[in-house]
């Protein structure tokens, strides 16, 4: 069981711990993307999705700018530059009694970034399948 869901994702997006994921993705997560349409449901396809987001989002310019936590809710306010764009986002986390995570929505702006984004996650994506 995990005691603090957000103390954890902390930890694991400071130490970019992809392996760590496991522990604390409930295994039927839904992964709301930015770029994707539909949401993506199930651990194996959310662990994809936010290694992904850790390599390329997760630079020396990132850092979380504030959050609001209310029950087992949480959104978490995200600042980083990618080739000279300034991004900025959300991490909206959900998650069950046991401390795992059930719903992770990741929200963009400004459409610069997302464009970027979508480019170099699909990037990430292919390369990860391989």
């Amino acid at each position: 069981m995990i005691t603090d869901t957000i103390q954890e994702w902390h930890r694991l997006v400071k130490e970019k711990d992809a392996a760590g994921l496991d522990k604390i993705l409930s295994e039927n997560v839904v992964f709301h993307s930015p770029v994707v349409h539909t949401p993506q449901a199930g651990k194996p396809i959310t662990k994809l999705y936010l290694t992904a987001a850790l390599h390329v989002l997760n630079n020396d310019t990132f850092k979380y700018l504030r959050e609001v936590i209310s029950g087992q809710n949480a959104v978490l306010e995200f600042q980083t530059v990618i080739d000279g764009i300034s991004i900025n986002g959300v991490d909206m986390i959900t998650w069950g009694e046991d401390g795992r995570i059930t719903d992770f929505k990741v929200m963009i702006r400004p459409l610069k970034a997302i464009n970027l984004v979508h480019k170099m996650m699909g990037e990430m994506l292919e390369k990860n399948k391989k």
